[in-house]
């Protein structure tokens, strides 16, 4: 910790540069730490690549900084961005300036401290399984996963490439919502909510291995005011994959770090080795059934408009947690739509999901507009 970062929140701080004239003039970014920058150190949250400075930037930021961002640090992470409660080992755990004593959730977390603490304006993540939905749940902020695809992802260390997004952070979805359209290349939705059918989900799909996740009643909170606002909510939930989707996770975890695990596993904090060690005993039978299941659910067409769920719906845990014993009941809600593949906002603990990113930017823009209103 410094006395200019007193959270953790970032690994390197960078010499900002004048910023391009564009949607985004001005707007100081941090930089999730797994995402490459050019002649910025680029650690992965690891000590295995503590000196790392790339010579390429990703295409993310590319379009960012082309826009007006000006990047001014690089955010501290999970290791590997491979956990929900940016505990690191090598960079120090994350602290929460908006909830004090309460883990920031992760992997983004260095990015939503950040912008929580007023160090940065924007953030830009990655979300695998809820890494920036849950950091914004956790810290009052808002934070979009694009569908899978939507976004180009090249120059960003994989965790599991089948799941890997990368979106905004931010204190507005004007904000998250201005990103995304430079991110995707793609025009601004216009806010609705009216005449739409809204799911409320009660019971986040299971992607299997554990048991079914509990029923949550969370979401009830905003069936009133989405009604205000002229959608009609209806009971719905979502089919469970056809078979366990676990296994081609780890697989394609196993996978991304085949060249330092388990070559340099001492290199590896304590909670990643763990997790990297599980992996390696994925049969092949299981990945196979795994990636079928998940290309099968994938063809799978909600009947609503849109989904209001919580992000997590639960009491954001203590800092000190264990990683390991929180980490599904924080996901539940959150990773069923990095497998399903569909777009999905956090604004705090309110989330709104549906297959297209248009559809949950304009309901998330309707929504914000009404609060402001």
């Amino acid at each position: 910790m410094t006395p200019l970062d007193p959270y953790n929140a970032l690994i390197t701080e960078v010499e900002a540069q004048p910023a391009r004239p564009g949607p985004l003039a001005g707007l100081r970014l941090a930089v999730k730490d797994l995402i490459d920058t050019a002649g910025v150190r680029t650690t992965y949250g690891s000590r295995i690549y503590a000196d790392h400075v790339p010579d390429r930037t990703a295409s993310a930021v590319e379009r960012l900084v082309a826009a007006g961002a000006v990047v001014t640090a690089k955010a501290n992470l999970h290791e590997f961005a491979w956990g929900v409660t940016s505990q690191n080992p090598w960079f120090g755990t994350v602290q929460n300036p908006h909830l004090p004593g309460r883990t920031t959730g992760g992997s983004s977390g260095g990015n939503a401290a950040a912008i929580a603490a007023g160090l940065a304006d924007v953030g830009l993540g990655t979300d695998t399984g809820g890494s920036i939905r849950l950091p914004a749940a956790c810290c009052g902020l808002v934070g979009l996963k694009p569908s899978w695809g939507r976004v180009p992802v090249d120059g960003v260390f994989p965790l599991c490439p089948t799941f890997d997004t990368v979106g905004p952070l931010a204190r507005t979805v004007a904000d998250a919502a201005a990103m995304w359209s430079v991110l995707a290349g793609a025009p601004l939705p216009e806010p609705q909510l009216e005449g739409l059918t809204v799911g409320i989900l009660r019971r986040p799909p299971s992607v299997g291995g554990s048991a079914a996740p509990p029923a949550n009643d969370a979401a009830e909170a905003y069936v009133e005011r989405l009604e205000e606002q002229g959608a009609q909510v209806v009971e719905a939930s979502i089919p469970d994959p056809p078979a366990d989707t676990w296994p081609l996770f780890f697989h394609e975890a196993a996978t991304s770090h085949r060249a330092t695990y388990p070559a340099r596993a001492d290199e590896y904090g304590q909670n990643v080795r763990g997790k990297l060690e599980l992996a390696q005993a994925v049969e092949p039978d299981d990945v196979d059934e795994a990636r079928a299941a998940v290309a099968a659910w994938r063809g799978y067409r909600p009947a609503v408009d849109l989904y209001v769920a919580p992000t997590i719906g639960v009491e954001v845990p203590p800092v000190d947690c264990d990683e390991l014993e929180v980490r599904l009941q924080l996901t539940a809600f959150l990773r069923p739509f990095n497998v399903l593949g569909w777009a999905a906002i956090a604004i705090g603990d309110l989330q709104l999901i549906a297959p297209r990113d248009e559809d949950v930017i304009s309901a998330a823009l309707a929504w914000e507009r009404a609060a402001s209103a």
